[in-house]
């Protein structure tokens, strides 16, 4: 399984680096379109080759995607939040309950219907 990994990185590393050498040319980024520019007098903008924006956009949306999931999957940790309490509590309840019923008996026969 390491191998397949391993074959499926080098061939991803390559196919990454052929995407980069065929898209170098330079394009400018803009951040606001040139008639909203000027009349904010604002003109920000970036010249970069096209692989790096092609790059980003694939680094954007794994994080927008990522942190959507973990938004959606909020109430299925607070659900197993709940949960883990809920137990937490049901155990001190019965040690509290064993320790009351085994007050009274021999403690060897306490350690026995424990372990039973």
């Amino acid at each position: 399984m390491r191998y397949i990994r391993y074959a499926f990185l080098g061939v991803l590393a390559v196919v990454l680096v052929a995407i980069a050498m065929a898209n170098r040319s330079m394009v400018d980024l803009q951040l606001l379109p040139d008639q909203l520019a000027a009349l904010l007098s604002f003109q920000a903008g970036i010249s970069v080759p096209v692989f790096l924006v092609f790059f980003a956009g694939i680094v954007a949306g794994l994080l927008i995607g990522f942190f959507w999931e973990w938004l959606r999957e909020h109430k299925h940790r607070a659900a197993a939040a709940e949960r883990k309490a809920e137990l937490r509590r049901l155990e001190r309840e019965l040690k509290r309950t064993q320790a009351e019923r085994d007050k009274n008996k021999d403690e060897v026969l306490a350690i026995l219907d424990q372990s039973a």
